[in-house]
């Protein structure tokens, strides 16, 4: 009963147009703005030269995604680089520290989605 009731307290949806998302700094809070409960979704605005601090998803278990929505740069994963541009997506496992850096002349806009691996998530057949 305590989870239906939750669940009945949440909106049926959420609408939020690109640029109106809640912000702290170059981060757009994709994941606050659309109150989302059970996966991380961010969105990050890199300067040329520039990029997302250095870190690895060990403590919170976390697979990320990066999609890369316009610009271009380099994701290091464990020190090694991979050009990436618009439509790109990486994946990338919990251990390996990661970077996104923007080696263009115009900004690089990155989406995050994250979700922990134990998050219980189990795929449809067909996906």
């Amino acid at each position: 009963m305590e989870k239906k009731k939750r669940e009945e307290s949440m909106a049926k949806f959420h609408i939020v147009r690109k640029g109106k998302f809640k912000k702290n700094g170059r981060w757009s809070l994709v994941r606050r703005s659309l109150n989302l409960k059970s996966f991380g979704m961010n969105m990050v605005t890199i300067k040329p030269g520039d990029r997302i601090p250095e870190h690895d998803e060990i403590d919170r278990d976390q697979e990320e995604v990066f999609v890369v929505l316009r610009g271009r740069g380099v994701a290091v994963i464990d020190g090694e680089k991979h050009p990436v541009s618009e439509g790109t997506f990486v994946r990338v496992n919990v251990r390996p520290k990661r970077t996104v850096i923007n080696t263009g002349k115009k900004p690089l806009e990155i989406l995050i989605v994250s979700a922990p691996r134990t998050s219980g998530y189990k795929p449809l057949g067909w996906a």
